[in-house]
């Protein structure tokens, strides 16, 4: 801006007619339009939801049992009447799974896991087959092994997923991969668990990568419509990936066309002074 008024002002100093004046300020008006246009974009684009208002939708969570896959890790806590004689259903006698926090720490936490086989390997029951499961039809089944041979008294079998996490990828503030307790999260608390997108990120089209029946696929999703609130895929599925896709003004910061626009300015100023000077 003190670019252009210093031109406007140098223009109505000099001795040049008014008509060419006139031209030399149009262009001038024209050429620091385009450029604003250029260097900044839709204000639009950078907020969520803006296409409709005042409106309600359905909760999907009813589908969100997910299905036991290979190499999923599994606590599985069984307790009865006599703790004693349920200690021994307690003890992970197979995996033990490591993960890395942005600190550097490690963490060894024990489980479960599914084999290549599809089976889990559980203490005196032996090989239970879990690959393709839910939660609920395995926990059946292993509290109806546990009655029919009569190894504990009215047992209570619980399951859990311990690598339940999500990929937060792309234009975020923190990226990275989020381990979740609770078994359900949507898009928008796992984006703000990574300190939510920032203001070079496209929030109309951010690619979810989902595994479906042992095929990655790839879906788009729009944050600036009120439709993702029905969307099958509002809610995240273990295994989930999100991917921020950079908008064209951090394309072109990186592309160093912004470090060109002084240049180029440079090159106009001078251009419209020697035309004057011609003149």
């Amino acid at each position: 801006m003190k670019f252009y008024l210093g031109i406007k002002h140098f223009f109505n100093k000099t001795v040049i007619s008014k008509s060419k004046r006139r031209s030399l300020l149009f262009s001038l008006n024209i050429i620091t339009g385009l450029l604003f246009l250029v260097s900044c974009g839709s204000a639009k684009n950078a907020t969520y939801f803006n296409k409709d208002a005042n409106m309600a939708f359905a909760n999907r969570s009813e589908n969100l049992n997910p299905i036991i896959q290979k190499n999923d890790l599994l606590s599985i806590i069984v307790s009865s009447i006599n703790p004693d004689a349920a200690k021994m259903f307690n003890v992970a006698n197979d995996a033990v799974a490591q993960s890395s926090t942005n600190a550097g720490n490690t963490t060894r936490v024990s489980g479960y896991l599914v084999g290549q086989d599809g089976f889990i390997r559980l203490p005196i029951l032996g090989k239970v087959e879990a690959v393709g499961k839910t939660k609920n039809l395995l926990r059946e089944e292993i509290t109806t092994l546990l009655i029919n041979r009569k190894l504990l008294l009215e047992p209570i079998v619980d399951i859990r997923y311990l690598n339940y996490k999500v990929s937060i990828l792309g234009e975020v503030k923190n990226p990275s991969v989020l381990t979740i307790p609770s078994e359900k999260i949507s898009i928008l608390e796992a984006l703000g668990l990574a300190g939510d997108i920032t203001i070079f990120g496209r929030r109309d089209n951010i690619t979810l990568i989902r595994e479906e029946n042992g095929v990655k696929r790839m879906r788009i999703i729009d944050l600036t419509s009120n439709e993702i609130f029905s969307s099958p895929y509002y809610y995240l599925k273990s295994n989930d990936i999100i991917y921020v896709q950079p908008n064209n003004a951090k394309v072109a910061s990186s592309s160093g066309l912004r470090d060109w626009i002084p240049v180029i300015l440079s090159a106009i100023s001078l251009t419209i002074i020697a035309v004057i000077n011609l003149k």
